[in-house]
C-alpha cells in the first residue's frame, strides 16, 4: 500500500534543528520584501515647496519677499506651490523703485508658472525623487504612478513566479529573484531620470513578489504539517512585518533618497550564504523524478536532527513517483484556477483577500 509524502517523512519529526533552521532562514529572507513594499512612501514623499526666484533676477529684497502669492488652504494662508507673480513685471516695478503694498497692490499683478523650477524645504528630507526630478504641480501625477508601476511589476511577477519555480525549482527561483530584487534596487540608486527609475522599480516589483512566493512555497513543501502552518502564517507574515517596521527607522536616519535606497538594498547581499544552508524542495525533486536527490536531502535532514534515516526512504511504487514524473509533462495554464468549482471559489477568495 502506498503512503503519502508526510507519512513517509514522518521519521524526521516536526520541530528538530533542521526544521528550525529552515523556518528562520526562509522567514528572514522575507524581510527585504517588507522594505520594498512601502519604500516609495519615503522615496517619493513631497516636502514643502515653492517657486524658485533666481538670485540674478535683479529685484529688490522687498519685491523678492512678496514674489510668491499666498493661497488659502484648509483655512490657512500658505505660499503658492505652483505659481508666482510675473517676474518680468516685478523686475520693472523694482527698477522704478516702486514699493510693494505701498505704491502697488501686489495681488493685482498677473501670475505665472514656476518657470525657473522650485525650491524645497529640507526640514524633513535632504532629497527625494520628487525634489530630484521636480515631480510637483503639473508632474505630481507621476508620484502615484511610481507606486503603480511597482505594483504592476508585482502583478506580472505573480503570474510568472509559479511557472518559473515549477520548471527550474524552488531554490533556484528563490535566490535568482532575490538577486534580481537586490541588484536592480542598487541600480535604482544611479537612475538618471524618473523614467529609468520606474523601469527599474517595475523589475524590483517582479523580483519582490517572486522571491516571496518562492520562499513561501519552499517552506511549506519542506516543513512538516504543524511547522508548515506556523511558517505560512506567523513566520512569513511576522518577518514581512519586521521589514515594514525597520523601514521607518532607516528613513529616519537617512534623509537622502539615494543613500536610503542603497541602505535598503545592501541587506539583500547578506542572504547569499543561505544558498549553502537551504536545500531544494524534496517534493519538487520527486515531481521531476529525481528521487535520489530528494533522498539525499532528507537523509541530511535526519542527520542534523540526530535521527537514523531508513536506508531507502522511498520504496519502489510508493508515492506514485512514476505518476508524478509523467504528470509533470502535462501542460497547465492559469485557466486551471477556474476549472473546478472548489478551485474557482478559492481563487476568488484569495483574489479578494490580496
Amino acid at each position: 500500500m502506498s503512503r503519502g509524502y508526510d507519512e513517509i517523512t514522518s521519521f524526521l519529526g516536526e520541530w528538530g534543528p533542521f526544521q528550525r533552521a529552515i523556518f528562520f532562514l526562509l522567514s528572514s529572507s522575507i524581510i527585504p520584501n517588507g522594505f520594498n513594499g512601502l519604500s516609495v512612501v519615503f522615496l517619493a514623499d513631497t516636502p514643502s515647496h515653492w517657486c524658485h526666484i533666481p538670485t540674478n533676477a535683479n529685484i529688490s529684497d522687498q519685491w523678492r519677499n512678496v514674489s510668491i502669492p499666498l493661497e488659502e488652504v484648509n483655512g490657512e494662508l500658505q505660499y503658492s506651490k505652483c505659481r508666482r507673480y510675473s517676474l518680468g513685471v516685478i523686475r520693472n516695478l523694482s527698477a522704478m523703485n516702486y514699493l510693494p503694498g505701498v505704491d502697488v497692490n501686489v495681488t493685482e499683478i498677473k501670475q505665472e508658472r514656476c518657470l525657473d523650477g522650485w525650491e524645497y524645504s529640507q526640514e524633513t528630507y535632504i532629497s527625494t525623487i520628487v525634489t530630484q526630478w521636480d515631480l510637483v504641480c503639473s508632474n505630481d501625477l507621476k508620484i502615484p504612478l511610481t507606486s503603480s508601476v511597482f505594483y504592476l511589476g508585482v502583478l506580472c511577477g505573480s503570474f510568472i513566479s509559479g511557472q518559473l519555480s515549477d520548471r527550474y525549482g524552488r531554490k533556484v527561483v528563490l535566490f535568482g529573484t532575490m538577486a534580481v530584487q537586490t541588484c536592480f534596487s542598487v541600480i535604482q540608486v544611479f537612475a538618471p531620470n524618473w523614467g529609468a527609475f520606474c523601469v527599474l522599480f517595475f523589475i524590483v516589483g517582479m523580483g519582490q513578489i517572486s522571491n516571496y512566493v518562492a520562499a513561501f512555497v519552499l517552506g511549506t513543501e519542506i516543513l512538516g504539517k504543524s511547522a508548515r502552518v506556523l511558517y505560512s502564517t506567523l513566520g512569513v507574515c511576522l518577518f514581512f512585518a519586521i521589514g515594514y517596521m525597520l523601514l521607518p527607522l532607516f528613513a529616519f536616519c537617512i534623509r537622502d533618497w539615494r543613500m536610503l535606497q542603497l541602505a535598503l538594498s545592501v541587506p539583500g547581499f547578506l542572504y547569499i550564504p543561505l544558498w549553502w544552508f537551504i536545500p531544494e524542495s524534496p517534493r519538487w525533486l520527486l515531481s521531476q523524478g529525481r528521487v535520489e536527490e530528494a533522498e539525499e536531502i532528507l537523509q541530511e535532514a535526519a542527520r542534523k536532527n540526530g535521527i537514523a534515516a531508513p536506508t531507502r526512504i522511498f520504496e519502489p511504487g510508493e508515492l506514485q513517483v512514476s505518476d508524478w514524473a509523467s504528470k509533470r509533462k502535462q501542460s497547465h495554464s492559469i485557466l486551471d484556477l477556474l476549472r473546478t468549482k472548489n478551485i474557482c471559489t478559492m481563487t476568488i477568495m484569495f483574489f479578494a483577500v490580496w
